[in-house]
Formats: structure tokens, C-alpha cells, sequence
């Protein structure tokens, strides 16, 4: 049974039509016009316990919209969420007992404390066994390293140690489920890493359900084994992440080390030049076009091949291609 199950799902925000000058002004304040503008149009998806899910889209795709629907801070226009069983926007308390939920930079931690009366604080909040509470305690400290950190106030940490303090207050409690709304931003390559593998340990370890929306596709590429992608309000893929890449990555990026190439350049059949100098060659093409065989076969007539190191296309590479695509449409 799904743990996750949304039919349908929309949510339409009514803005006013604002009009210039004092007269527009008093329109507005007497007679206000509105418009609809639909952030999430009926969309459909279930997820089971235990997955972890990239929810990814562009800026205004409706990605975070849906997730305030899910962790009940939002109630929907029309349609039908469940989450373990609960309407959220219904029985908040009952959903929050059972999610943890991580938005960006808002903290969840006292700022005039030091962290581990946050923590004390909130164990408290969701009633955990004492023994629970330390075992956790002990773990989290350990995969996030933040045996140093627990009596600092936390307005007196770095970014990155507030937010590995914010990922451990937000298991602690043993969620069933986690979303993580764009939980590594701002953050250095060090610190993703320790978060990207605590959620993978946590979820392993203890089954959690995790929905990670993020602009960091490292992230996805990392951490999620399926994809919900959004574009303006509707999902336009749901799948695994490798199927996903399978299906849309059907191009390849070769570098090329060259020596003694010809004076009068280079031109190869149904690849993509996209750098070239004096002794190397980047280019880009489809396995449905062409091979490697053959482009290296043509790439000998113009100089000696010394090297070359080939990669599948990349999640983000993938995406820009998508949107490119759906937006010229």
C-alpha cells in the first residue's frame, strides 16, 4: 500500500489585477479584480514506503507548492491527498507526528540556544523514549559530525554546520516520512556529501520515506532512485531515475587529446562540435545517429587520436535539453 497517494491534485491562488495610477488604486481597494493562476493542475502519483524521490522541476513548476499540500500547510482546491492514511490539511497534528520536513533556510532550531536544547526541546514536542532519544542522539552526532557543535548557540554556526544540526532535528524523532525542500543550497561540496550519505544511511537503515526537492540535480543523481518531474504545474515524467536517463539521454560527451590535426578543421557527420582547439576536441552525439566507431573512424582523417574519455549525458545536461524543447513549443 501506498504510503503517498495523490489524485488529481490542484491548487489555484487568486491575484489581484492591479491597475497604475491613484484611480487604479482606488479600483483595486473597492472593487478588486482577481485571476487565477493554477500552481498544481491535477496531477496523479503514488509513492511507496521506503522510496526515496527526486520532485524536481524548474523555478514555478509547483514543486513546492505540493509539498506544502502534503505536510498539510496548504489545503488543496480540489482533488485528494493522503499521506499514511491522513488528509493532512485535516488532522495536522496527527500528519506532523509522523513527517519531518526541512524548507530551505528556515530553521526549525531555536537561534538563542545552544543546539542540543534545541534538541532536548524537541524531544519533548514528539514524546520520544529517552533511550531512543540518545541512541539517535549518538548517531546523528556521529554521521554528521556534530560532536563539537551541540553547545554552540545556533545563531553562532556556519551555514553549513546549522544545516547537518537542522538535518538531524528533522529525523529525530523517527519520521516516517521526510520531504527535504532544497536542503543542500548554498551549501559547500563537503557538507552535501555528509548529507547526500546520511539520508542514504537513514533511509536504509530505518526504511524512511524521503522527497527531496532540490536545484542541485547532484543531489538526485546521489540520493533518489526515482524521478517526479514537473514542468508548469503538470508531471511530464514519473519513473526511475535510470529509465529516465535511458529514455532522454540518448547522447553521449567525448574529449578527445589530438595531435598533428589538419590546418583546414574538422567536419563530422551527425555530431556536435562543442569545443575545439589546437589538441582537443569536445563533441556531442546520439547513439541512434552514430557510434564512437565511426566518429573516430572520420576523426582519423583530420589528426592522430592520442586520447579520449567518453560520459553518458548527465541528469542536468538531460533536463536542459527537455525544457529547451518544451519551451520552443
Amino acid at each position: 500500500m501506498a504510503i503517498i497517494e495523490v489524485k488529481n491534485l490542484i491548487k489555484t491562488y487568486k491575484t489581484i489585477e492591479k491597475e497604475e495610477g491613484m484611480i487604479g488604486y482606488l479600483k483595486n481597494l473597492i472593487k478588486p479584480k482577481y485571476k487565477e493562476f493554477k500552481a498544481v493542475k491535477g496531477i496523479n502519483f503514488q509513492i511507496q514506503e521506503g522510496e526515496l524521490v527526486g520532485y524536481i522541476g524548474e523555478n514555478g513548476a509547483g514543486k513546492s507548492t505540493t509539498i506544502k499540500m502534503l505536510t498539510g500547510l496548504l489545503t488543496p482546491t480540489s482533488g485528494e491527498v493522503r499521506v499514511d492514511g491522513i488528509v493532512p490539511n485535516e488532522k495536522r497534528i496527527q500528519n506532523n507526528q509522523k513527517i519531518g520536513a526541512v524548507f530551505g533556510q528556515k530553521t526549525q532550531l531555536w537561534w538563542d540556544l545552544p543546539v542540543i536544547e534545541s534538541f532536548r526541546l524537541i524531544r519533548k514536542m514528539y514524546k520520544i523514549p529517552e533511550n531512543e532519544y540518545r541512541k539517535n542522539l549518538k548517531k546523528f552526532s556521529q554521521l554528521l559530525e556534530l560532536e563539537d557543535l551541540l553547545e554552540k548557540q545556533v545563531k553562532n554556526l556556519s551555514l553549513g554546520q546549522k544545516m547537518r544540526c537542522e538535518i538531524a532535528a528533522t529525523f529525530l524523532h523517527n519520521p516516517k516520512i521526510v520531504y527535504l525542500d532544497e536542503p543542500t543550497i548554498g551549501l559547500d561540496v563537503f557538507v552535501k556529501e555528509k548529507i547526500r550519505k546520511f539520508i542514504k544511511d537513514i533511509n536504509q537503515e530505518k526504511n524512511t520515506t524521503v522527497i527531496l526537492t532540490t536545484h542541485d540535480l547532484n543531489d538526485i543523481e546521489d540520493v533518489c532512485n526515482r524521478i517526479i518531474l514537473l514542468d508548469k504545474g503538470k508531471i511530464i515524467y514519473d519513473g526511475d531515475k535510470q529509465k529516465f536517463k535511458d529514455t532522454y539521454g540518448k547522447y553521449v560527451i567525448a574529449d578527445f587529446n589530438l595531435k598533428d590535426k589538419k590546418k583546414n578543421g574538422i567536419t563530422l557527420n551527425k555530431v556536435d562540435i562543442l569545443e575545439e582547439t589546437e589538441n582537443t576536441l569536445k563533441i556531442k552525439f546520439s547513439h541512434e545517429e552514430t557510434t564512437i566507431v565511426k566518429v573516430i573512424d572520420e576523426l582519423s582523417k583530420f589528426c592522430k587520436i592520442e586520447d579520449i574519455h567518453m560520459k553518458e549525458a548527465e541528469l542536468e545536461e538531460i533536463l536542459k535539453e527537455i525544457y529547451k524543447g518544451a519551451h520552443s513549443c
